[in-house]
């Protein structure tokens, strides 16, 4: 677990500072320098992308990290990575050309409600294509145990460009129009960095020479295509309808709430970059003992840290809106709902991980095109009704039953669970802490009121996780830490 351990904290602390960009950069520039039309409009952009990325990838980012450990021969693995290369331009080429020459009649078609919509449709492709290629190179380097880099090319990289871009605005050098496309090339950017990156770990050899299971690996790579969009469609469509289907300015307002409540899958995005690639590790060498302590370890650790992350929301979440201008102050119940969501995420552990690089992810994508389909249903009936907060509450039961499910699975056919009696502990501390803390602020600053409060509420969480030894990876990480 040393490798876990170290890169996690690593990455941990790189997610969070690439956050906290973002948080500048989504509650204050964005609302500061943007209009709600173009605020919305960057959102609805790069919430289509993410959606078709799984499309445009063809799976090989998660077919590179299941099936690399298995080859032994630098031959088999050359032509395997070679393959990986190559794959997703099966997908891209063929589509650019088809929307080349039907490019108005989709324009017109996705920019009917909001019209501004319809001169950077072409974006959407261009930024799923970079999204694609930049998963790939990341994953090229993720099966060689070297996640750090690419974490921070994948948080914080993208953040600063952004805010770098706002600053340009601030000094009159570009347009807003201009800053539209300027984030899309920051996007190119990271993807060529990562790529150099990716090929100075290990050298591209391309080889289109035979390898074992090649019918195996393609048919994977096809099939995992549908869980990555599933996973996208539940995450991002939400977005994507409430541009289709209100005032593209609500998907500013969702936007804003939706980020601060992703604020608590920090803990769960940074170890899983690590996670996922040792999981396969022992699912190949059919390690089931190794699994299950990393399944309850995952899942354990993640849902203390995140739990407590959970709590600093939502009990600051009144002051925190008092920062920003009121019309956002709509999300209120967004944020409270989804980091309910998000905090299910981080109590499955590297769940996922354990099914999509097992032999039974083709029944999990069933069960994710299900709910894909009842997701886009649950967005159709609530978002017209209750707006943003429909949307909510469509994202909120998605990811519930989608993760319920996937919990049974893992179960079923491992006899694995992830829950042990710290995992009720935690959820308990969770409960207590909101009763104590939800109707109590200090009276000054939000700013200052937001930093005792945290404070204090983060003393209380440290010292029973701490003195009740919740979890022994915890207390060996905060005993290295009061001894310093």
């Amino acid at each position: 677990m040393g490798i876990v351990q170290r890169q996690t904290f690593k990455n941990t602390i790189i997610t969070y500072l690439g956050f906290g960009i973002g948080a500048i950069n989504v509650l204050f520039l964005f609302t500061q320098f943007l209009s709600d039309e173009y605020h919305g409009l960057v959102a609805f952009v790069l919430s289509s992308a993410n959606i078709m990325m799984p499309l445009f990838a063809l799976g090989a980012h998660n077919t590179i990290i299941k099936f690399y450990s298995s080859f032994k021969t630098r031959n088999n693995i050359n032509s395997f990575l070679t393959i990986m290369l190559i794959l997703p331009l099966a997908f891209i080429l063929p589509l650019g050309c088809i929307g080349w020459f039907s490019y108005d009649y989709i324009a017109e078609l996705l920019s009917d409600k909001n019209a501004i919509i319809e001169e950077y449709v072409w974006l959407i492709f261009v930024t799923a294509a970079c999204f694609a290629y930049f998963e790939i190179f990341y994953a090229w380097v993720k099966v060689q145990m070297q996640s750090v880099f690419g974490n921070f090319m994948k948080e914080v990289f993208h953040r600063v460009g952004v805010l770098l871009l706002f600053l340009c605005i601030h000094l009159d050098l570009i347009s807003v129009e201009v800053f539209i496309y300027g984030v899309v090339i920051v996007y190119a950017v990271r993807t060529t960095v990562m790529m150099l990156y990716a090929f100075s770990i290990k050298s591209p050899i391309l080889r289109l020479g035979r390898i074992p299971n090649l019918s195996s690996i393609i048919k994977y790579a096809l099939l995992i295509i549908i869980a990555g969009s599933v996973g996208s469609i539940i995450l991002e469509i939400d977005k994507f309808m409430i541009g289709e289907l209100k005032a593209i300015e609500n998907v500013a307002y969702y936007g804003v709430a939706i980020y601060i409540a992703s604020v608590i899958g920090v803990p769960a995005r940074s170890m899983h970059q690590i996670t996922n690639p040792i999981t396969a590790k022992l699912l190949n060498e059919n390690d089931k003992e190794g699994l299950n302590t990393l399944y309850k370890k995952s899942s354990l650790n993640l849902f203390i840290i995140s739990g407590l992350i959970f709590l600093l929301i939502v009990l600051n979440i009144n002051q925190l809106y008092e920062l920003i201008p009121d019309k956002f102050s709509g999300g209120l119940i967004v944020v409270f709902i989804v980091g309910i969501a998000k905090l299910a995420d981080n109590v499955i552990g590297n769940n996922n991980a354990i099914l999509f690089n097992s032999d039974y992810y083709k029944v999990v994508l069933v069960l994710g095109i299900l709910l894909a389909i009842i997701t886009v249903i649950l967005n159709l009936v609530l978002i017209p009704k209750y707006g943003i907060n429909g949307a909510a509450f469509a994202t909120f039961i998605s990811i519930v039953v989608y993760n319920a499910s996937k919990l049974i699975f893992v179960y079923l056919k491992f006899k694995m669970s992830p829950f042990t009696t710290s995992t009720a502990k935690t959820l308990i501390l969770i409960i207590v802490l909101i009763g104590l803390f939800y109707f109590w602020d200090f009276a000054f600053h939000p700013i200052i009121n937001i930093t005792l409060k945290s404070m204090l509420i983060s003393t209380c969480y440290a010292f029973v996780i701490y003195t009740l030894r919740f979890s022994e990876d915890i207390s060996i990480i905060l005993d290295k830490f009061l001894k310093k």
